[in-house]
């Protein structure tokens, strides 16, 4: 058996490795030219082009490698089917059970992959190309701002916080950052403009360069008792606890294609406890915590062609329906999460449903080959 083993995973493996590396060095190639453009304008050479577009390949690697291992393991298997390999390993004691549990331990050790290049190694890269473009091009490094919402129970009652970051370094640090405060029925009572902020694990905001505007009340029976009294002050430095911590921060700024499982979870975590709209990110998380996954559909849906005969012929479009399949499978898994942002279905069923669909579909066709074929 494990002279079975290695054979089987030797040729799945050198497959799909070929075909990974090839996806890969057409697109460090697109990834090169578009670089190097950008790098010339900005007075740069091509080797820094060559590394940016380095940079980019876990990325690629994490959204293309599911692809890769279906066409690996398609080409790989109808190739054995074809010269009659397999069919001498099924008389050889490698039953339909057997072939399926080898193909699905082969294909947890590509979904453990998969779920860690895309849960570090490509946020890693990418927030090492974001500095990596800024040194090169004498440019900003920084993400897109956000707005957040934060609540406190104070001595004075319930106060509400409207928060704004125009901008985060790729080093930690927020840029331009407003926070707004609002009583409980819904008026502005402060609001704090600071040129940079630093967020520790607990919540707490250090605030630099701070302008500091109030609006207070007057006590009744005083002239003027009718308006509201501004106060401005101007500090260095400024503390301000908070329920929005660091994590929370950088999910925050983060586009929600490129944030991690955990910053995800967080993320939502954060904004249902704001009683804000989890849908979106609901549905991300559940799309990048069942990804991996993916890998195993692949081989399942590729494990029906060891079971084809070479000899009754169109074997190759029969490999080229499968990877048409296996696309179809892609464009649905995308479709899946707009219909159901739109419809608000629920998040973990969008998720799963297509993955479902599509591991049947392959069960059913290995099913029906072992058993009439």
């Amino acid at each position: 058996m494990k002279t079975v083993r290695r054979l089987l995973y030797r040729d799945v493996l050198g497959s799909v490795v070929f075909v990974a590396l090839s996806f890969l060095s057409l697109f460090y190639f697109i990834d090169f030219v578009d670089e190097l453009d950008r790098m010339n304008r900005a007075g740069a050479g091509a080797g820094q082009a060559a590394i940016l577009a380095l940079l980019e390949l876990p990325g690629h690697f994490y959204e293309l490698f599911p692809i890769a291992v279906l066409i690996g393991s398609i080409l790989s298997l109808s190739r054995m089917a074809q010269s009659s390999e397999f069919t001498i390993l099924r008389t050889g004691g490698l039953g339909p059970s057997r072939a399926l549990k080898l193909l699905a331990t082969l294909a947890l050790g590509f979904a453990a992959l998969t779920f860690v290049v895309g849960d570090f190694a490509a946020p890693f890269s990418e927030r090492q190309g974001e500095l990596a473009r800024a040194r090169f091009t004498g440019a900003p490094a920084g993400s897109r701002g956000a707005w957040l919402k934060d609540k406190q129970m104070t001595k004075d009652g319930e106060r509400s916080y409207s928060v704004n970051v125009q901008r985060a370094s790729a080093a930690g640090v927020l840029d331009d950052v407003r926070i707004f405060e609002f009583d409980a029925h819904g008026g502005l009572i402060s609001r704090i403009a600071a040129k940079q902020a630093r967020v520790d694990a607990k919540g707490e905001w250090t605030l630099s360069d701070v302008q500091q505007t109030s609006w207070r009340a007057p006590a009744a029976g005083q002239p003027g008792a009718e308006r509201s009294q501004v106060e401005q002050s101007h500090l260095d430095a400024l503390r301000w606890q908070s329920s929005l911590d660091a994590g929370v921060i950088a999910a925050a700024v983060l586009p929600a294609w490129s944030m991690s499982t955990v910053e995800l979870y967080r993320y939502s975590a954060h904004l249902s406890s704001q009683e804000q709209s989890t849908q979106a990110h609901n549905i991300q998380f559940w799309r990048k915590a069942l990804y991996p996954f993916a890998c195993i559909v692949m081989v399942a849906l590729a494990l029906p062609f060891a079971y084809l005969h070479g000899r009754s012929g169109g074997i190759s479009l029969k490999v080229f329906g499968g990877i048409m399949l296996g696309i179809s499978f892609v464009l649905l898994n995308n479709l899946a999460s707009h219909v159901g942002l739109l419809k608000n279905w629920t998040p973990w069923l969008v998720a799963a449903t297509p993955s479902m669909i599509y591991l049947g579909l392959s069960m059913a066709a290995f099913g029906w080959l072992v058993r009439y074929r």
